[in-house]
């Protein structure tokens, strides 16, 4: 049961069994999988075959119209599976991985300006793990942001606190914002969780700090930049991830960009949940085999709410959630079919769980009618450019997934972008 909190968002419960130990494993996976992000398949041209040997970093496919950024190797590794859709487009490259394998290093010279920067971002494969707004997906290689929202906060069910992933990361964290605003004429906002500053005040300058609460979706990215710098169509927002901050000041700094983030490994089909630092685009299976219950199960890359289920850890997923898998499905009543399963869509009732699964951000009961309906000029009045699926994936929820949000969230993107692109 939900239960909406004294300040905005919800307490989701999430089932899963306590932690193993107290320590963070470090698993490099026989296995990963590199994807681009979802709902994008760009265009590339290969720069390896199958059966060689890259070292981790190694770019092993570019954009065909941008060949300066790149898609690189997790990890040292054997090229083992290239798949490609039609015309080019990247649907995943899997790699085996190469003990003693080595990392490529990148030339820093010239990350003091703006076209160096981009252009190590881009060649080391960082930019792959830029997101955009509106409609998601990598930004292009000259877009320039109006502002940058890094997210050091995660109010998930059973999320890896950006905290601890930070630890001893705070230098690298300051130089990766520092650079991040030769990127932006705008702000750059570090979004956390209440506390101790993630970043001293004299290091702030055009850094703007915004403490989150600890309740779902309070550190929801669209819904921080619906409210603090509105994504549209002439003003594209990016959005990332802390941690991914701190491995581009690793990069500056080294030349070496970090493969491995700190992610949480949970759900009620496990023996134990689990934290780990483990490779981009990790095997699930590997991240965990021995640690689930005898039985069937599904395993999803991302949370209880906005989860998929895959077979390698997505480009910015730091959650791998694994659920019991139903055999027999129960079979509703014909009667109780008939009345519940219309082709119509299902009324929305104003509920308090359901404005709070928008955190007080949006009036959530007009902004799904809209959406249903399909009225994309009143949704953009709304601010729904600054939305992506997950998002949106608590109101889902709280409706029973039987309103299908993300589906009608990701029509109404797509059919915007091709009006104003067209």
């Amino acid at each position: 049961m939900l239960h909406p909190g004294v300040q905005s968002g919800l307490t989701v419960p999430f089932p899963s069994p306590p932690r193993g130990g107290t320590g963070i494993d470090d698993v490099t996976t026989a296995e990963a999988g590199l994807r681009p992000q979802s709902g994008t398949a760009p265009r590339v041209s290969l720069m390896v075959e199958e059966d060689t040997v890259v070292v981790q970093g190694a770019p092993v496919a570019h954009i065909r119209n941008n060949p300066d950024v790149c898609f690189v190797a997790p990890m040292p590794a054997r090229v083992a599976r290239i798949s490609l859709l039609q015309g080019h487009k990247v649907s995943e490259i899997v790699f085996f991985h190469e003990p003693d394998g080595d990392v490529v290093s990148h030339d820093t010279t010239d990350v003091k300006t703006e076209p160096g920067l981009r252009r190590l971002m881009q060649r080391s494969g960082f930019w792959t793990w830029l997101r955009r707004r509106p409609f998601g997906g990598m930004p292009s290689a000259d877009e320039r942001p109006a502002a940058i929202v890094v997210m050091a906060a995660d109010t998930r069910p059973f999320a890896p606190d950006p905290r601890l992933a930070l630890e001893g990361r705070e230098e690298a964290l300051c130089r990766g914002l520092t650079a991040l605003r030769l990127l932006t004429d705008g702000p750059v906002f570090l979004c956390q969780e209440a506390g101790a500053a993630l970043i001293e005040s004299t290091e702030a300058r055009r850094i703007r700090v915004i403490d989150t609460g600890p309740r779902h979706p309070q550190a929801a990215a669209g819904l921080c930049i619906h409210r603090y710098y509105p994504a549209g169509i002439d003003t594209p927002v990016w959005d990332l991830h802390a941690e991914d901050v701190a491995a581009l000041g690793t990069l500056l700094a080294t030349g070496r960009l970090p493969m491995k983030r700190l992610v949480s490994v949970g759900g009620p089909a496990l023996r134990e949940s689990r934290l780990v630092r483990a490779q981009a685009g990790a095997d699930l299976r590997g991240l965990t085999h021995r640690h689930v219950l005898p039985g069937p199960h599904k395993l999803l890359s991302g949370s209880v709410l906005d989860g998929h289920p895959a077979h390698w850890l997505a480009p910015r997923h730091r959650q791998v959630t694994v659920l019991p898998r139903d055999t027999l499905p129960k079979r509703p009543h014909w009667l109780i079919a008939a009345l519940t399963q219309s082709a119509s869509p299902k009324p929305v009732i104003p509920t308090a769980a359901l404005d709070q699964a928008f955190a007080g951000t949006l009036p959530a009961a007009n902004f799904l009618r809209v959406l249903s309906a399909g009225d994309d000029e009143t949704a953009m009045k709304m601010g729904v450019l600054s939305l992506l699926e997950e998002d949106i994936a608590l109101a889902d929820y709280v409706l029973g997934g039987e309103a299908h949000l993300p589906e009608l969230l990701r029509g109404m993107l797509d059919r915007i972008r091709t009006e104003f692109s067209a």
